[in-house]
């Protein structure tokens, strides 16, 4: 059996404010103070793991530890096929220290060349840790595909390149509530809501 979260309070393992408002509407049923840890000082620790769900666990379970509270993490990215699944783990990198994602979108487009294939996933991994080392996760998966140029202001990261399946807009040309019909960040934290907060 999946353990249940109980708390009044969710911390965030997460610097990136966007994610933050995402996160905090999604739960906003459930949780009724979410925080991230930016707001508590906590700190960011190396990104060591080779897979979302690694690099997802090992945030939270820092967290936990610091904080000794229940934290939820979550590592999420862009996998374009042609590129063997690349950026993947490394999408946040890809746009340097100074977060500049039209770069890496650029970097994403330039290495594709005159590849036909232009199938992508954005893919997200949740790990909820308690400060005794206990995690649940659950993983969410949009399928799609890229355009060049990008499209669209509203979203972070690569969401005005990437088309949904089914969608014939971007992310980026998307309301908040349209593209999370389609999120693989919605899709996850449906099945984390399902087995540890109802």
């Amino acid at each position: 059996m999946p353990r249940k979260f109980t708390e009044g309070r969710l911390i965030l393992a997460t610097h990136n404010q966007g994610k933050v408002a995402e996160i905090g509407r999604l739960l906003s049923s459930y949780v009724p103070d979410v925080v991230s840890a930016a707001d508590l000082g906590l700190s960011e620790p190396e990104e060591t793991g080779v897979t979302f769900a690694e690099n997802a666990i090992l945030k939270a379970q820092a967290a936990a530890r610091e904080s000794g509270q229940i934290v939820l993490a979550d590592d999420s990215g862009l996998a374009v096929y042609a590129l063997g699944g690349a950026p993947g783990i490394y999408s946040a990198r890809w746009a340097g220290i100074e977060k500049n994602f039209q770069k890496a979108m650029r970097e994403v487009h330039d290495r594709l060349g005159d590849s036909s294939d232009r199938s992508a996933a954005f893919i997200c991994v949740l790990a909820l840790a308690w400060p005794d080392g206990h995690v649940e996760t659950a993983e969410g998966r949009c399928e799609g595909g890229i355009v060049w140029p990008p499209r669209g202001d509203a979203g972070f990261g690569y969401d005005p390149f990437f088309i949904p399946v089914g969608a014939d807009r971007t992310f980026g040309e998307m309301s908040k509530d349209e593209k999370q019909s389609f999120s693989h960040r919605a899709s996850a934290f449906s099945s984390l809501i399902k087995n540890c907060f109802e």
